[in-house]
């Protein structure tokens, strides 16, 4: 028996055995859900950049195949398949080509200053105190705000997302949503869509230097960007913007201090901290799945699939494969040649990767020059949200020795 349930708080909690015994057992999987696991690296690196594979769900089909039979008539499912995320090429390579000129890496560390301010105005909150939970204080807040700033939403709109939690995933997961989670995520995308749709019209009236404004005009030139697919790829940004990012922060913290020679190891030598976020990715990693549909006849472990099957590469098991990270269930921020499949790979590469690093060592080396005596509470039996796609914690209570002025 194979004790793979996604919907298993226990397996949520630690699907790494799971993950192991996949992979030494039956590394190309067929499960009884009708889904086909990747646990080793290799295939699962493949998986992601070969062509014969995509994420087309344009095609109503591909949407039921995935979602069930309600799927096109599901607001969340059809917004979904508006999402570049979602799209392959032409509609891929036109969507992310609008958005890549603002995701450049220079525009990224332009941004490094804003970040270390925010990082620093959200710790000075709470530096007295001598405790926070750095998940709702620190992890959360910050990379919203970030992606507010960088999408030009309204200082005076911030404060409905920075007081919100990371809600996504259930359409991400590798086993069809329950009618109750579909429920949730409709309700959701009215209520995001109404108030993205109040931005755009502001936006044409009123053009502002930011991501809005460029995406808004996109649109008006006719043929590159529809309305739906405005209102999906905001939604979408505005998601990916925070809800991996909190992640990575909560995840890396976590892990860092359930590992104390670790932390060690960053606080005496912050030069490591770029190679510890890459550890921190590889060992918890933010994103857990990553979903392919096969578009021609194709060949992973030895098995033949046929077009419409839907392969999932596990990336927390790709990224713990033996083969290529040797000790993978241990932390080690010296670690060498680390290219974990975190991010993704080919064309859907995650289009945030690199502001997502450069929030999480502004974050980490912060902490470690103020709070470097930080320690966790009440960890025994951490929680982890229910989403098994996206790996976080919905709370991590710490404290430290508040400083004396």
């Amino acid at each position: 028996m194979i004790a793979f349930n996604p919907r298993d708080p226990a397996f949520i909690a630690n699907p790494y055995p799971a993950y192991r015994q996949l992979r030494e057992t039956a590394p190309v999987w067929r499960s009884p859900f009708g889904r086909v696991f990747l646990t080793r690296y290799e295939d699962s690196s493949l998986l992601l950049r070969d062509r014969r594979v995509g994420r087309d769900y344009s095609d109503p089909e591909a949407l039921m195949a995935r979602f069930g039979p309600t799927a096109p008539r599901e607001p969340a499912v059809v917004e979904l398949s508006q999402m570049m995320l979602m799209r392959d090429p032409p509609d891929h390579t036109r969507l992310r080509g609008l958005v890549t000129k603002v995701f450049t890496a220079r525009k990224m560390e332009e941004m490094r200053p804003g970040i270390q301010a925010i990082t620093d105005r959200l710790l000075d909150k709470v530096t007295g105190q001598g405790e926070m939970d750095v998940i709702r204080d620190l992890a959360f807040p910050l990379p919203v705000m970030v992606i507010c700033e960088l999408l030009g939403i309204p200082e005076e709109d911030r404060a409905r997302f920075i007081s919100g939690t990371a809600s996504g995933g259930a359409l991400l997961n590798p086993v069809p949503p329950t009618r109750a989670e579909l429920d949730r995520a409709n309700d959701n995308t009215r209520t995001t869509g109404a108030y993205f749709e109040a931005l755009f019209e502001q936006r044409r009236k009123e053009p502002r230097d930011d991501l809005l404004t460029l995406l808004v005009q996109a649109e008006e030139a006719g043929d590159r960007l529809t309305t739906e697919e405005l209102r999906a790829n905001v939604t979408l940004l505005f998601a990916a913007g925070h809800e991996t990012t909190v992640n990575l922060i909560g995840n890396g913290i976590w892990s860092l201090r359930n590992n104390p020679s670790q932390w060690d190891a960053i606080r005496d030598n912050p030069g490591l901290i770029p190679n510890a976020i890459e550890e921190i990715l590889r060992y918890e990693s933010p994103v857990q799945a990553a979903g392919r549909t096969v578009a021609e006849p194709i060949e992973f472990g030895g098995i033949e699939f046929t077009k419409g099957e839907i392969i999932i590469a596990l990336l927390g098991a790709a990224n713990r494969d033996p083969e290529v990270f040797p000790d993978p269930d241990r932390l080690d921020v010296t670690r060498e040649r680390l290219k974990p499949l975190s991010f993704g790979g080919g064309i859907h590469f995650c289009i945030g990767a690199q502001l997502a690093r450069i929030e999480a060592e502004v974050v980490f080396s912060t902490l470690l020059r103020r709070m470097p005596d930080l320690r966790l509470l009440g960890q025994e039996a951490p929680k982890w949200r229910e989403s098994f796609t996206l790996r976080g914690l919905t709370t991590l209570p710490a404290s430290w020795t508040p400083t004396r002025h």
